[in-house]
């Protein structure tokens, strides 16, 4: 073993101590050392299993597996969290905030590096807990925003905890291997799981809800690990046949519903966190076809979806960076109620415009690529057959991205309001999201050295993403987005259209207001009958003498402890439940 292969979430959880127990500047300075530590670790190491050890003399535990999959998402996350630290400490970002930040993006780091499932659970499981405090320490709106998140992952931790053990039941090992979970039950609990996290349609509640409430620093850690590190996941997962196909829908109709609702938010963060679970839908799309296609379209497919993945960490960031730079000076998340500030913030409009043209994947930028790939994986023309459903689907979720950010761009940036007299991005927020930005424009132009590095693509693959056929598509895309934002710009200002998914929390708070009446109705009645019984045997039996007499005694008075009306009626409810689903199973 390489006496320097410690794992990098070691040494960012060691970073998130200095921060939260040293000095502010000290504190940042370690916490932004550690990170790029841990980056060059991955960046340098070859790839390989360090760190493997027994557990309870039953578990084989990996602590750190460094592959082609894992390594350049690594490098990217410890490239974001240094810049993301910068900006947190030149956006005022309270020092144990920022130190719980770390703690999120150390528990990252485990998830994403661990070599067999119990250690991917454990890591998974911290995530969903630092990222809840990370949201909670806020206070405010972000308390019960922080409470529904926590509810969210913690379902979907219960759903991977038992899709892992059925799978080492199955499997005899925990190992994470090529072949992924079992198929059957353990394939299907935690596709589910990791759909809360990747923001399945129906699940993806708690990403809209959560993101825009805590302090707009934290939005940016918060806009990249969770749910990057389960679409990784999700490969890991390896589902085959119509259960990948299946996936590749979820990906596309993700696709469109995310850019419907960003479409009709008026809050920048919303609109954002909609375009996560839009983005996340081409990433799953991508993994879902190629697993479903297999040959050169596997390639493309998983391929693009790493891409996507990688250049989705640096664009998302970068545009949450921007908005919260226009946050911290204006003190406004609404956008209707900003204008002209591309006059006082040229720098944060020109940072809004690296992220923007690269999630619209303009040529010339990242999103160019790696969007261009899995559109190609889906294409029938390209790469072993294509599906020409979800092609469209991601074609109509591409017009309404462009829409989305020409929206954002116009209102915030160029819009003819009142101008405010507010100061541009300080010096060291400018750093970090131009340092971001650049990393968005490099990856565009000097495409080929970023596809070599991606898994299952090199230099064989017939990858043209600069063709003419490309380019036309892309001007023809937007032209497209500009023509229908100029028809649709003033019904879209005025349309307040809830989520229909946000139904779920009044629906799930009064089915367990429901559910804790009904245990109430059962157990309150149990519970008085037996302290009363408890009651008459102390007095009872506190003179031996009487015991007998006192035992005869219950036994002859049974009316003093049958159970009451109210235990009558709830069992009859359960009985008549537990009756109509026995009824119902025995019909399927």
């Amino acid at each position: 073993m390489d006496p320097v292969a410690i794992p990098p979430f070691v040494l960012v959880f060691v970073g998130a101590l200095a921060l939260y127990f040293l000095p502010r500047r000290l504190g940042f300075s370690m916490g932004i050392l550690s990170v790029i530590s841990a980056g060059f670790i991955i960046a340098t190491l070859s790839y390989g299993t360090y760190h493997e050890y027994t557990v309870f003399g039953v578990f084989d535990v990996v602590l750190f597996r460094l592959d082609v999959f894992n390594a350049l998402i690594g490098v990217i996350f410890a490239l974001l969290g240094s810049a993301a630290l910068l900006y947190s400490y030149a956006s005022e970002l309270p020092e144990k905030t920022a130190a719980v930040a770390l703690f999120y993006m150390a528990s990252t780091f485990g998830a994403l590096f661990a070599g067999d499932w119990l250690t991917l659970l454990i890591f998974a499981e911290l995530m969903a807990v630092t990222s809840t405090v990370l949201v909670w320490q806020y206070g405010g709106e972000a308390v019960r925003a922080a409470y529904r998140y926590a509810l969210a992952h913690g379902i979907a931790g219960t759903l991977m905890f038992m899709g892992v053990a059925w799978h080492y039941i199955s499997a005899g090992s925990l190992e994470l291997t090529a072949t992924g979970i079992a198929s059957g039950w353990p394939t299907l609990l935690m596709i589910l799981g990791i759909g809360i996290n990747c923001g399945f349609i129906g699940l993806h509640m708690w990403l809209p809800d959560t993101y825009p409430r805590p302090h707009f620093a934290a939005s940016v850690f918060l806009s990249v690990f969770t749910t990057k590190t389960s679409a990784y996941i999700l490969f890991r997962i390896f589902p085959e046949g119509g259960a990948a196909l299946a996936l590749a829908y979820m990906g596309g109709a993700m696709a469109i519903y995310g850019v419907i609702f960003a479409l009709l938010q008026h809050n920048m963060r919303a609109l954002l966190s909609y375009h996560i679970q839009a983005q996340m839908g081409y990433m799953i799309a991508g993994i879902g076809l190629g697993l479903y296609l297999g040959g050169e379209a596997l390639n493309v497919g998983v391929g693009g979806a790493t891409a996507h993945l990688v250049n989705n960490i640096l664009f998302k960031s970068l545009l949450f960076m921007a908005v919260g730079v226009i946050i911290y000076r204006t003190g406004i998340e609404n956008l209707y109620e900003l204008g002209g500030l591309y006059k006082v913030m040229p720098l944060t409009f020109a940072a809004f415009l690296l992220g923007a043209l690269s999630i619209t994947a303009v040529p010339g930028f990242n999103g160019f690529i790696s969007k261009g790939l899995i559109l190609d994986a889906a294409n029938p023309v390209y790469f072993g057959g294509g599906n020409t459903v979800i092609y469209w689907m991601l074609m109509i979720g591409a017009v309404g991205t462009f829409l989305s950010f020409i929206k954002l761009g116009y209102y915030v940036f160029l819009h003819n309001k009142p101008e405010l007299n507010v100061q541009d991005a300080n010096r060291l927020q400018t750093v970090s999201m131009l340092f971001i930005g650049g990393f968005c424009l490099l990856l565009g132009v000097h495409w080929t050295a970023f596809v070599e590095k991606l898994p299952l693509l090199g230099a064989d693959i017939r990858l043209q993403p600069y063709s003419a056929g490309h380019l036309q598509d892309a001007l023809m895309l937007s032209i497209t987005s500009l023509v229908v934002f100029k028809i649709i710009r003033k019904p879209l200002s005025s349309l307040h259209i809830s989520d229909p998914a946000s139904l779920q929390y009044p629906l799930i708070f009064h089915l367990t207001e429901l559910i804790t009446g009904l245990i109430s109705r059962i157990y309150g009645p149990v519970d008085n009958t037996v302290k009363k019984v408890v009651r008459k045997l102390y007095s009872k039996c506190s003179d031996p003498e009487s015991f007998e007499s006192t035992v005869n005694t219950l036994l002859q008075r049974d009316e003093d402890i049958r159970p009451g009306a109210g235990l009558n009626e709830a069992l009859l409810i359960v009985v008549t439940f537990l009756t109509l689903m026995l009824a119902l199973f025995t019909m399927i």
